[in-house]
């Protein structure tokens, strides 16, 4: 059985991220595809909207075989450490394929733009720390230092999110000197953060939570834009729970914790740094909501998302030493789910795979295991009463679901 690999979140899933799977399994001509997919919190250092299993099901009911964790040392980072972590993980699953979707959409441009910052790259570093030392963002600063170097031709436009995680995915299968190979889509219609939706169909996952949590927050305003799986388990969701998870829901934890915390024990979160604990103090006083806060500490320096991960990594008091770690790869394939083909999969292939297979939390010990297990408490936090306890209890009584049928 040949397997095709992709990265994602899926905050919700959408149409867009079911093309995406389509045209991933009809181009690699793969039998099934495996996803390796965030956690509860996710790389733009916010909460996901529904739990890891209920996206994991709105993955198997669209057309994942497998879904994989991501562990939260590496969905909650920065693009190079995130596509670290995601490859080893479909390589380690025995993927052949990892297939991404980018505005580019034209493999050809990523290897020539790889190859050109590699032979350039001590005059693009020095680049990047001019740019950087004048106050822009990092991920400014690399586009600026680009755009200063690189002569007129087919290079993609790494100011673009997605060209620069698809960049990283093709970097690391190189290092990790993985056998799989790289192909990419063209991401149809929506940009990853248009906020209004663009066409009849498709629209960024971006645009489908902000009308979630608009004013009206009415879930009809979504359904032309999400397969009807997803909108029946966003709805289960809603009900079983009482509503959906954003920011907001975990400001009063997040205050509590700065406001105890004195500048010397915040500067031990990871990336807390250059001072930033002062001014996230002088925030956390004077805010009365997490956007408050966000809009009071946010610089020309320091982007919306560095601030957002700098925020979950003091709520789930995650330190330095414990993501500064010299592995830059997985440890072990959490299985979250699966349908009949891929556990048809997982039975012939497992054996070979270059990762041990993690189906039941008892029975296997990991650092990242216990910096997820966390994650997970945390998360349930986000809702109240009797749905926080069954979030709680989630992380180790839900076996990895499978999909009959």
């Amino acid at each position: 059985m040949k397997a095709v690999g992709v990265v994602v979140e899926y905050n919700p899933f959408h149409n867009g991220h079911l093309f995406h799977l389509q045209q991933a399994k009809e181009q690699s001509g793969s039998d099934i595809a495996i996803a390796a997919m965030s956690g509860n919190f996710l790389q733009r250092g916010e909460p996901a909207l529904v739990s890891k299993w209920t996206r994991t099901k709105m993955a198997l009911d669209a057309g994942v075989d497998i879904v994989f964790e991501l562990p939260y040392r590496f969905a909650t980072q920065h693009a190079e450490v995130f596509a670290e972590g995601a490859v080893s993980i479909l390589s380690g699953a025995g993927c052949e394929t990892l297939c991404f979707g980018s505005e580019s959409g034209d493999l050809n441009a990523f290897i020539q733009t790889i190859s050109f910052l590699e032979a350039n790259n001590d005059f693009f570093q020095e680049k990047i720390r001019f740019f950087a030392g004048e106050g822009n963002s990092y991920p400014k600063s690399i586009a600026l230092a680009f755009q200063a170097l690189a002569p007129a031709e087919s290079f993609i436009d790494i100011s673009k999110p997605n060209n620069i995680l698809g960049m990283h995915y093709i970097q690391a299968i190189l290092r990790q000197d993985s056998q799989m190979t790289a192909q990419t889509i063209t991401r149809k219609n929506a940009g990853y953060h248009d906020e209004h939706f663009a066409s009849a169909t498709i629209a960024s996952a971006t645009s489908i939570r902000k009308a979630l949590f608009g004013a009206s927050g009415e879930m009809e305003a979504i359904r032309q834009y999400v397969p009807d799986s997803t909108y029946k388990h966003l709805i289960s969701y809603k009900e079983e729970y009482g509503g959906f998870h954003s920011w907001e829901n975990y400001w009063p934890f997040l205050k509590y914790r700065l406001l105890q915390s004195s500048p010397k024990e915040l500067n031990e979160f990871y990336e807390v740094e250059e001072g930033l604990e002062n001014r996230l103090l002088a925030a956390a006083a004077a805010s009365n909501s997490f956007q408050q806060f966000m809009e009071s500490i946010k610089t020309k320096r320091y982007t919306w998302t560095r601030l957002q991960r700098v925020c979950l990594h003091i709520l789930t008091n995650t330190r330095k030493d414990q993501m500064n770690t010299t592995k830059n790869t997985v440890n072990y394939l959490r299985l979250l789910g699966a349908t009949e083909k891929g556990r048809s999969y997982l039975n012939l292939r497992k054996k070979d795979f270059s990762l041990p297979l993690v189906s039941k939390l008892s029975a296997f010990s990991d650092p990242d295991l216990e910096l997820d297990t966390r994650a997970a408490r945390i998360y349930a936090l986000g809702q109240n009463g009797s749905s926080q306890e069954k979030l709680l209890a989630k992380e180790f009584a839900q076996p990895p679901i499978m999909l009959k049928g």
